[in-house]
């Protein structure tokens, strides 16, 4: 009896130092981890059904903040002045609230000023915080000057005037710096608050109930959040420079949930905080993970056609004069994709989702031109649908898409379909008994509305046989979002890549993203991942992307960043400072995509070795030189990309042929027959590099869910850590031309080409390193 009353009192022991459960609704409002609002200046507008799936359910909606709220419409409109960085949204159900994050805007007007000779037409400014499109900066003339506002955030921006159509630095501004391709552009600092003084929180330590974490400057307040739901004030424990998070006791019934950190002092806001739990237990092991794990996915694009032909019966190439080999298909198909996802080829690399390019119908015929040499295109490709909803019978059956989508799943791989919803080819069927449902080909001026890119965005044609639908209206929205959900439905994608996001209404992605959600997530307690394309601002990207829309897009300009620095004259300073960047706008812990390229640039490597020049015509020497590799020091520079993308936040992506450092020129010399065998041993080090980078991304938690640091930067030198509890990953990159040495942490393990003596580690010439800690 003394045993059991013994026993008894250890069980309420323990059960009383168990923190107490949440009180969870049993249909989440929200579904997914909610994006913070990002406040206006006065007043800012919200689309309640960005975050909560069903707006009826909702009692109230309240904040901790000075402001009014009013809700109208699906609108809820947030009035008032913040006075502190953050705050908290509150939406009730029942007595149960889950809630969003608030931040106050950094945001200040900057005026430009160009002093008038009087010979002056039309003066613009394009640069970074304008997609470097001079149409959305025209200064006004007043009193011999032309004038003009921006609003910009704390940071860094380059930029050039056009005066008259003619590029210029500014001559107000003294400050330029190169563009990395062998110009210049004048440079603007916005002030912000101290970095060295904001909280930057870093993972401590933790047990079965309590989570610790530390900061290097003192904590005003945190906001903290367990699936949406905000954590009691009894939930944290702050202590100057430390803070304690208790885990709410029902997260053990979870597999995975997450609790999302943000803290401030009065010079900012620190970095914010993922922690993934298991069951109710931090994440502890690479080997917990799965694919719907999207901050552990390692993506890899391949052109289908230009893949793996797997079933010769369905060759089908025009051979046609008017088209020119390099343009015609080259017979790749979904069956060669299923051989190479059987034989272990992604799984030996390491990746774990695959891209694949379009796979609709698209037209038998020839279309388009180039002019040298002259030449029209197949739709190859596959982004000229004729049908939205039939496999193009190039790339093979509906049968072989489902047996690559098992095969695929059986392997814990996940498979996103590139998905083309702007436009159609003109033999379509919607356009053909439609043809008002696109946008106009001719402007009000009379001019043709085809690439019109930036100007006329959401209504240009990419060419004059492909219509633009018109997706701001809902008769062509409904059928055009019914043919995505197809796609998921009948043969069970895991997400789409969407092309030509910034092209699409807003209107088109909230009406998919809340069909995903009502018809596939709820229904099938599976997740879908939706990734866009958007040149542009970050401003313009991150528009994209929150609750109610995309889950991500691809960040080109980190990727133009990081071309210019690894193979051009770029700075690798200016590589952290788009680090910087985008980490300000799209989160620590986003799920950007960060490629080694694509089908839309000219191959790195091509840069890299100087068979390419900055500012030339890509396209161009693709069509009309053999581009081959000329400096095998380019594959060291190409794994350095790489592992630049393996370190930082975000899913990096590998565009096929890239593991191995495949040559090219733009479009469609970047789209050459991938290359399985006979590879030399350049090509073969580089591959079993990518390999081994991918191989630590999945290894080392720090790469997935750590907090990210630059500890040094210079023109030729770059050092960033990542940290997750006792996991540490240290990434040194040199773009110079002679060794350097950087001081390290004792204890790591190097993996390339660096070479640790003490506290120091040694990189060679052009080389790179990534220092793990366990």
């Amino acid at each position: 009896m003394k045993k059991l009353l013994l026993a008894g009192s250890i069980v309420a022991l323990l059960a009383a130092c168990e923190p107490a459960s949440l009180q969870s609704l049993e249909s989440s409002l929200i579904l997914g981890k909610a994006t913070p609002i990002h406040l206006g200046m006065d007043k800012t507008d919200v689309q309640v059904a960005d975050y909560v799936i069903d707006p009826s359910r909702i009692d109230s909606i309240t904040s901790d903040g000075p402001f009014s709220l009013q809700e109208r419409e699906g609108i809820l409109s947030i009035s008032g002045k913040a006075k502190k960085d953050l705050y908290n949204l509150t939406f009730w159900s029942s007595g149960i609230g889950e809630s969003v994050l608030l931040r106050r805007t950094k945001k200040t007007l900057y005026s430009f000023l160009f002093p008038s000779s009087g010979a002056e037409d039309k003066v613009m400014i394009k640069g970074e915080f304008n997609a470097w499109n001079p149409n959305n900066t025209v200064l006004e003339k007043q009193d011999g000057e032309f004038t003009g506002y921006v609003l910009l955030s704390p940071g860094t921006y380059q930029y050039l005037y056009v005066i008259d159509g003619k590029e210029m630095l500014d001559p107000q501004n003294t400050d330029s710096i190169s563009n990395g391709m062998g110009g210049w552009n004048s440079v603007i600092e916005i002030a912000g608050p101290d970095a060295s003084l904001i909280p930057h929180i870093k993972t401590d330590s933790y047990d079965a109930n309590e989570i610790r974490l530390v900061s290097n400057n003192p904590i005003e307040k945190v906001y903290a959040y367990w699936e949406n739901q905000l954590l009691p004030n009894d939930y944290i424990d702050i202590d100057n420079k430390s803070i304690a998070i208790s885990i709410p006791g029902n997260a053990k019934n979870i597999k995975r949930s997450a609790i999302r950190l943000w803290a401030f002092n009065q010079e900012g806001v620190g970095n914010d905080v993922l922690l993934p739990l298991n069951n109710g237990q931090v994440l502890s092991s690479s080997e917990q993970l799965d694919r719907n794990d999207y901050e552990s996915m390692i993506m890899y694009f391949l052109m289908v056609d230009r893949f793996n032909n797997g079933n010769s019966s369905n060759d089908k190439p025009l051979n046609i004069p008017e088209v020119h080999p390099k343009a015609d298909y080259f017979g790749g198909d979904l069956a060669g994709v299923t051989q190479k996802i059987a034989d272990g080829y992604f799984q030996d690399l390491g990746v774990n989702t695959v891209w694949l390019s379009p796979i609709t119908q698209n037209p038998e015929g020839a279309f388009g031109k180039y002019p040298e040499p002259e030449t029209s295109f197949s739709g190859y490709h596959g982004y000229w649908p004729i049908s939205n909803l039939k496999v193009d019978y190039r790339f093979g059956t509906s049968e072989e898409f489902r047996s690559l989508i098992d095969v695929a799943h059986g392997q814990n791989m996940n498979v996103l379909l590139d998905y083309v919803a702007n436009h159609v080819h003109e033999q379509h069927p919607i356009y053909q008994e439609n043809p008002d449902w696109a946008t106009d080909l001719y402007l009000p001026d009379g001019s043709l509305n085809t690439e019109r890119w930036d100007d006329h965005r959401l209504t240009t044609w990419f060419d004059t046989f492909m219509p633009t639908l018109d997706l701001s209206r809902m008769e062509t929205v409904d059928p055009m979002t019914d043919s995505a959900m197809f796609w998921l439905k009948e043969y069970g994608i895991d997400g789409f890549r969407h092309d030509a996001t910034k092209h699409i209404p807003e209107i088109f992605w909230r009406t998919l993203t809340k069909k995903v959600k009502n018809d596939v997530i709820l229904k099938g307690d599976r997740s879908v991942f939706q990734i866009g394309e958007t040149y542009g601002s970050h401003e313009l990207i991150k528009s994209y992307i929150n609750t109610g829309m995309l889950d991500a897009q691809f960040d080109f300009n980190m990727y133009d960043r990081a071309v210019s620095a690894f193979a051009g004259a770029g700075a690798l300073n200016e590589l952290g400072n788009s680090l910087r960047e985008s980490i300000k706008y799209y989160g620590d812990h986003n799920l950007m995509g960060y490629i080694t390229g694509n089908q839309d640039r000219p191959r790195f490597i091509s840069y890299a070795d100087g068979s390419l020049k900055f500012g030339e015509d890509t396209k161009y020497a693709g069509w009309n030189r053999e581009i081959s590799l000329q400096d095998t020091l380019a594959y060291r520079k190409l794994s350095a990309l790489t592992a630049y993308m393996m370190s930082i936040p975000g899913i990096p992506c590998i565009y096929y042929g890239d593991e191995y450092g495949s040559p090219g020129g733009n479009d469609p010399d970047n789209r050459r027959q991938m290359q399985f065998d006979n590879l030399d041993r350049h090509q073969l080090a580089t591959r079993a590099r990518a390999k081994k980078m991918i191989e630590l991304r999945k290894e080392n938690l720090a790469l997935i869910y750590g907090d990210t640091e630059i500890l040094e930067e210079s023109n030729s030198h770059l050092v960033i850590a990542r940290s997750y509890f006792e996991n540490s990953v240290i990434s040194v990159f040199n773009s110079s031309e002679s060794p350097i040495e950087v001081s390290i942490p004792a204890g790591g393990k190097p993996n390339f080409f660096g070479e640790v003596s003490g506290n120091l580690v040694t990189i060679p010439a052009f080389g790179f390193e990534m220092i793990t800690y366990n």
